[in-house]
């Protein structure tokens, strides 16, 4: 198998993980424990995922901001120190280099959250358009991450943090922290649904960090998490992928993200594309399965002869208990409520179009 091992490989191969190929790096798809019981674990209880393949950025100098406000669609101006804050990054055409999720640590010092496949294509594109008085620099190899996910990850988090060292609100971080001896990034943020943290360590310390949390969460039924839970689980949340609702041809206000734009800042690169987009031609919804069938991505979705649509990813929710889509649709028939079918295999499948997010813990 080719691909980078993450710090935590050996742990994986310990817990009995299914390894495969994922962004360049082998990653667990599921644990012996299987992808309906981790899914179930994180709604439930807690679940331990290895996000060490994701990519850190740092953006520090006197033109930092400046430089974060001009390569991204979001207004970094307000940020407060500890805090994190979305943004999709566009090309001049308004289609999405990535999505990613900027820190800041003090004034002139951000760190950046890349994700895993796009990370040498994003530090590429972020050098590129470089300006003056900000740095660059791709930290990734010396950072293992580590996510813990679910309504439990507080409880555990406290026998091994102090108090301080574990940020109160949601996209918050505290910087300096430990997690027993173990110095880390602590950051309220997740890709589940659920409250939960992410953690990012130096990658030497990374398997002594699993490991503690799997003992101090063994009570509250934590288990380690692979990759098939990480996929169901961020779907039922109704949270978008680079790669199947954002892409080079996608941009962020077709996909939902119109609220992550800040078409008021004076100039961001694609600025002008969205703005002439207006509303756009199609939009990012939800379809909820009412005939027989399970959705998956890259599907036709009709109304009646018509094509109004393409789903972008699609699964059976264990917690919800029925399978849902998420589709790109003309804005037209993008209601909720609307009636269509889903081509599968050549068979149409009846489905609705519901509210995003399916699932709100």
């Amino acid at each position: 198998m080719d691909g980078k091992k993450t710090p935590l490989y050996e742990e994986h191969i310990k817990c009995g993980g299914k390894m495969v190929e994922f962004g360049g790096y082998i990653l667990p798809v599921q644990y012996q424990t299987g992808v309906i019981k981790e899914h179930m674990a994180v709604r439930t209880a807690c679940g331990l995922f290895d996000v060490s393949h994701m990519g850190e950025i740092l953006v520090q100098g006197p033109g930092a901001l400046a430089y974060l406000n001009h390569i991204l669609t979001n207004d970094y101006t307000s940020l407060k120190d500890g805090k994190a804050r979305y943004s999709p990054m566009c090309y001049d055409n308004g289609g999405t280099v990535d999505d990613l999720i900027v820190y800041k640590v003090r004034d002139n010092d951000y760190f950046v959250v890349v994700n895993a496949a796009n990370k040498d294509k994003d530090f590429a594109w972020m050098k590129d358009h470089q300006t003056e008085g900000a740095s660059v620099t791709d930290v990734s190899a010396q950072y293992g991450q580590i996510a813990l996910q679910g309504p439990n990850a507080e409880k555990i988090l406290q026998k091994l943090a102090k108090e301080e060292d574990i940020p109160r609100g949601y996209y918050s971080a505290v910087f300096d922290g430990k997690v027993g001896d173990i110095p880390c990034i602590i950051s309220r943020t997740g890709y589940t649904g659920e409250d939960g943290f992410e953690f990012y360590m130096a990658a030497d310390k990374a398997a002594d960090l699993w490991n503690l949390l799997l003992d101090a969460g063994r009570e509250e039924g934590l288990i380690p998490c692979g990759l098939g839970a990480r996929d169901t689980l961020r779907l039922e949340a109704s949270m978008p992928l680079y790669g199947h609702e954002l892409s080079a041809e996608i941009s962020p206000v077709t996909a939902g993200l119109g609220t992550f734009v800040k078409l008021n800042k004076p100039e961001f690169i694609g600025r002008d594309a969205l703005e002439s987009e207006g509303q756009p031609a199609r939009r990012r919804v939800g379809l909820k399965v009412t005939g027989k069938g399970i959705l998956r991505e890259h599907q036709e979705v009709f109304a009646g002869d018509r094509q109004v649509g393409v789903t972008t990813s699609g699964t059976h929710c264990p917690f919800l208990g029925y399978p849902v889509a998420m589709a790109l649709l003309d804005s037209d028939i993008a209601a909720e409520g609307a009636q269509v079918e889903v081509n599968v295999r050549g068979r149409r499948v009846a489905a609705e179009t519901v509210k995003l997010p399916f699932y709100h813990r």
